[in-house]
């Protein structure tokens, strides 16, 4: 069998030790299969476990092999879409759910650091900078709407207080949220990974699954082996391919591309970012940086819809990059490379239930650090029989894209130009 390695990252230079995990051979039973050993299954897989649940996950290449291990390591809470969106897309009642658990995803994941003693360079604190007068204005209304949902530790930042915490001229104002910040995210995955272990949990790695065998005791089959379980997580996400044909229909993976400098002096380091926060821009398609532990500049930015890997990924970031911080022009870059996201029509995810026994939890459109963390816990409320915030999420309108999987990626991709265009031009 073929071994999947990891990208050649900055992550996977700089990750911690982790066991060589077997692939599965041959027949298990379990209670929960969790297909994926990303943000979301590994979650799941936790939260099961402490649960009493006996649990075995499936990786078809390595713990964190997608984009929870190759994502910008930022703690970004909410959702890809705005809860005055959400409000008026299902209503005050659904919304006050949701509105409610939009910050919970950072509280899980500093639990987990804190409880299973997880390496992985934690730091408080995540700006989203604002470009324009009505990016701004836009943030200020988001903070007294998330203060109505009882999140309250936003501050509303002018151009004085912006450049306090990031060197960059661009920006006119924006909004501190410090129970954001960021992480090294591979490292966070093999942490929880070894987490499920403790727990009496297995992991079964270069072992993709290849057929759901669905009934009343669904079966999952691997190129060698196959499980037995009363219950499955479908937790791929952009990896997930075409095993559930009705799931890849609702979503299309992208890609975005990420490059991190050589060490920067800490002097250099502590004139970009004073504060060590995270920022992500107020663009559409928008730009993201933050250090590493080792005064790294790791920096994000653009869509490759369709999930393409670019010719040379370098050139597409380092000019944003400059244009943030022109005192980085002669800086090396170490590592370059692309993770892919699922993203769904609606920017929403999608959590559902097919049948009554397989669960799942995809699309989180860009915004997947602590939303897969929450999702892991609702999966497990659900199928504990605690459904209400399940359904909260599962009655969010799941889109089908236009065209199909032919039409998909030309279409969005023409409307992302249009609201990129619009960024350029200050709309």
């Amino acid at each position: 069998m073929a071994n999947t390695p990891y990208p050649q990252s900055y992550y996977a230079a700089s990750a911690n030790p982790a066991p060589e995990r077997p692939a599965l051979q041959g027949e298990v039973e379990t209670d929960v299969c969790v297909i994926g050993a990303g943000y979301t299954g590994l979650s799941s897989a936790l939260f099961l476990l402490e649960n009493g649940f006996r649990v075995t996950v499936l990786e078809a290449a390595k713990v964190g092999f997608g984009a929870s291990g190759r994502n910008g390591g930022q703690i970004v809470n909410s959702y890809s879409r705005d809860i005055d969106v959400i409000e008026r897309t299902v209503g005050p009642r659904q919304a006050q759910l949701l509105g409610q658990m939009a910050f919970e995803g950072a509280s899980i994941i500093r639990d987990r650091v804190s409880r299973y003693g997880i390496q992985c360079d934690l730091k408080d604190g995540g700006v989203f900078a604002a470009l324009t007068g009505k990016q701004l204005a836009h943030l200020e209304a988001q903070q007294r709407l998330w203060e109505r949902y009882g999140h309250s530790k936003l501050e509303l930042m002018d151009k004085r207080r912006i450049n306090e915490v990031v060197a960059c001229d661009q920006y006119i104002g924006g909004l501190l949220d410090m129970t954001g910040g960021h992480i090294h995210p591979l490292n966070l995955a093999l942490g929880e990974a070894a987490a499920v272990e403790t727990l009496g949990g297995t992991i079964y790695e270069q072992s993709a699954a290849i057929r759901i065998e669905r009934g009343a005791n669904p079966v999952v089959h691997t190129a060698q082996g196959k499980v037995r379980a009363k219950f499955i997580i479908v937790a791929g996400n952009a990896y997930l391919g075409n095993l559930v044909p009705e799931l890849a229909a609702k979503s299309m993976p992208c890609g975005t591309q990420v490059i991190t400098t050589e060490p920067l002096s800490d002097e250099l380091a502590k004139t970009l970012l004073p504060q060590d926060y995270c920022v992500e821009d107020c663009n559409y398609l928008l730009d993201y940086y933050r250090l590493s532990a080792d005064k790294r500049l790791i920096f994000g930015g653009g869509v490759v819809y369709g999930a393409r890997d670019p010719a040379n990924i370098e050139a597409i970031i380092r000019p944003k990059m400059i244009k943030a911080f022109p005192q980085l022009k002669n800086v090396k870059i170490d590592y370059a490379w692309t993770g892919n996201f699922l993203l769904t029509l609606s920017r929403l995810p999608q959590v559902g239930r097919l049948g009554d026994n397989i669960y799942y939890s995809q699309g989180c459109s860009g915004h997947g650090v602590t939303y897969t963390h929450l999702a892991g816990k609702v999966l497990a409320e659900a199928l504990r029989g605690q459904a209400e915030r399940f359904d909260a999420f599962a009655d969010l309108p799941h889109y089908p894209f236009p065209g199909g999987q032919m039409l998909r990626t030309p279409l969005t991709a023409l409307g992302a130009w249009y609201y990129s265009l619009r960024d350029r031009l200050g709309f």
